[in-house]
């Protein structure tokens, strides 16, 4: 799929050396094309990795895409240079008379505070919020996913005795439902997290519904009906050494981090970890941006469709199966 980025975005150079294609400005200013406009609200801390993994996971339809990045002006990212945000970034408080075909907010580093405790809570509310009028379909990412059934939905996270961290088998639930369309039964993700969100509380809620499961990392995807509020509690981005990165960060650090489960071949962390998820990570993504942005999307900005509307285009859409 052709990605329309800045011409000077750092991950460009990387995805043009993986053969991605991404449109720069100037070439996609001269194309009679209504690409997806698509927003990432980017919470993590090393940003520029975010983003490369994000567009990576975006880049296998045939669908053209027009990326925007949008930080939270309450919060100071110290791990992110000054220069990058201001050239690639907006806030919110910029963005909010917009509307876009697809809004993915990403996890964050703060999973142990709770959510009115983090300095930019009431400002991701009014994202929450905007969602509902501006965006065809939002795409929550762990702690993000979390925040967004909390705040859509009132069930709040628990605190895990235990880090779950490591790569885990899944298996789906709905196999009518069009995000999971050509899932294998079983399936790996990678998790990364200190808290969940109840699976019992999950199934309980009449408005969404369970796509993914795991008897050791729980609730994996879920979504409301309509298709509009998506949320993934693991993270299908990850690159093959993410979480080889994140292991050695707080080794590192003296933190009591176990080894990542399913990760290393023989449990070893000095053997290169298999790369087990891509394939239904580019297939989510995929069965996101067509079935839920594409599919639903109005051809002119700003028509958002009605919630009936898309609930009956999903229930349609599940019928082909």
């Amino acid at each position: 799929m052709p990605i329309k980025i800045k011409n000077d975005l750092p991950a460009r150079e990387i995805l043009e050396q993986e053969n991605i294609f991404a449109v720069d400005e100037n070439r996609a200013l001269h194309q009679d094309i209504r690409s997806l406009q698509i927003c990432i609200l980017n919470l993590m801390p090393l940003k520029e990795d975010t983003e490369l993994q994000l567009l990576r996971s975006m880049s296998n339809t045939p669908l053209q895409i027009d990326v925007s990045f949008m930080q939270m002006s309450s919060h100071h990212s110290s791990n992110t240079s000054p220069n990058h945000l201001n050239r690639f970034y907006h806030p919110f408080s910029e963005l909010k008379d917009k509307t876009y075909d697809g809004l993915i907010i990403t996890g964050a580093p703060v999973e142990q505070m709770d959510f009115e405790e983090v300095d930019y809570w009431p400002e991701l509310c009014e994202v929450f919020e905007w969602s509902k009028t501006n965006v065809t379909s939002t795409f929550h990412i762990c702690w993000g996913a979390q925040a967004g059934v909390y705040y859509h939905y009132g069930i709040n996270k628990r605190q895990l005795d235990e880090k779950v961290f490591g790569i885990f088998e899944h298996r789906v639930m709905n196999r009518k439902v069009p995000l999971v369309r050509g899932f294998d039964d079983v399936f790996y993700m990678p998790h990364s997290r200190h808290t969940e969100t109840p699976a019992d509380e999950i199934h309980k809620c009449e408005d969404l519904v369970v796509l993914a499961e795991s008897d050791e990392a729980g609730i994996f995807l879920c979504m409301n009906k309509s298709g509009s509020q998506i949320f993934v509690m693991g993270h299908a981005e990850y690159d093959r050494l993410t979480l080889d990165q994140e292991y050695r960060r707080d080794l590192s650090k003296g933190l009591d981090i176990h080894v990542p489960e399913n990760y290393y071949p023989d449990n070893n962390p000095d053997n290169k970890p298999d790369l087990r998820w891509r394939s239904h990570a580019n297939n989510l993504y995929t069965n996101w941006l067509n079935y839920y942005v594409y599919q639903n999307t109005p051809y002119k900005w700003g028509q958002i469709l009605d919630e009936d509307v898309a609930r009956k285009a999903m229930m349609a859409l599940t019928k082909e199966v």
